[in-house]
């Protein structure tokens, strides 16, 4: 509850700051945006400890702690944690690809496609898609209705349309109080920051040069986990911002393990800490990856996959 509150209580300072000063017209106070941003993400990661009921002891506490964090973080609790269980239980696996994780094609895949598929693909694993427009529209418009999930009942349904009512509500204070602009300056620019920093934080867990990808039949749970996995090594207080996620080739190998204990593994298992390790500027260079190849096991560049068509 002590980690809930050292960032709930900031964030709300954070973003009412934001809006009297604003609203007095001092734009400096998007300088804040960052801070509440990355707030925001802390947020979203105790929302994801909720869904792996890892947070608190009891499960109805987490679920619904999730879902009122869900009403800041503008993702519906429910669908995203049945999404999110699907991707742990999937990930690194070539035959079950698709359940919330980046979009990855093999070279012979990419290589078969047609024109524009191939276009519509590089476009979709851009960076300024990626971490630009991709987060963008995944948190303002595509979390708002439960796609994906349309054939797994009313309950995820039910999730969105709760979480856009609540969320609307919430928004409703503010609205009266400061108006429409004010507001849209001081929840807009965070709520991006946040799902930009996210959405990047995601990618670089599972998208590396050494990623570990086996088709169904050869494919094992604690294999993808741990080797298909990266250690992001962030500086304070980006590990505080970001909850320790970037011990991430731990978290999928023991997801009930809560974010505020994760470096007690390192301590532990010391062996663990340099195993796919990367520091925030090496991530750059995995943002151009785009394909994994086969043959070689392991994620390559577009222009790789074109060197190797000509050879062929």
């Amino acid at each position: 509850m002590w980690e809930l509150g050292n960032t709930l209580v900031p964030f709300f300072g954070v973003i009412i700051a934001m809006m009297f000063a604003i609203d007095a017209g001092y734009y400096v106070a998007l300088a804040l945006a960052p801070v509440a941003g990355l707030l925001l993400l802390r947020l979203f990661i105790i929302q994801h400890d909720c869904g792996h009921g890892s947070f608190l002891r009891s499960r109805s506490a987490n679920d619904w702690i999730g879902r009122a964090l869900g009403t800041l973080t503008f993702t519906p609790y429910d669908c995203w944690k049945r999404l999110h269980a699907l991707h742990h239980a999937t990930t690194g696996n070539l035959d079950a690809r698709g359940f919330g994780d980046i979009d990855t094609w093999t070279v012979g895949e990419f290589l078969s496609r047609g024109f524009f598929m191939r276009l519509f693909y590089r476009a979709y694993r851009h960076p300024i898609v990626l971490f630009g427009v991709g987060p963008a529209y995944l948190f303002l418009l595509r979390h708002r209705l439960p796609f994906g999930l349309m054939k797994d009942g009313s309950k995820y349904w039910v999730s969105a349309i709760a979480t856009n009512l609540a969320t609307a509500v919430l928004l409703a204070i503010p609205l009266y109080f400061f108006g429409i602009a004010t507001t849209l300056w001081a929840i807009m620019p965070p709520l991006l920051v946040a799902a930009s920093a996210g959405v990047w934080l995601f990618y670089i867990q599972h998208q590396f040069e050494e990623a570990h990808w086996d088709k169904a039949s050869d494919w094992s749970f604690h294999e993808a986990a741990l080797f298909g996995s990266s250690h992001l090594d962030l500086p304070q207080p980006l590990r505080w911002f970001t909850g320790n996620i970037g011990v991430h080739n731990v978290h999928h190998l023991a997801s009930r393990i809560p974010f505020y204990r994760l470096t007690e593994v390192f301590n532990a298992f010391p062996e663990i800490r340099n195993l796919n390790r990367f520091t925030a500027l090496q991530t750059f260079k995995a943002t151009v990856l785009g394909l994994w190849d086969e043959e070689q096991r392991t994620l390559v560049t577009f222009r790789e996959a074109r060197s190797r068509r000509a050879a062929n």
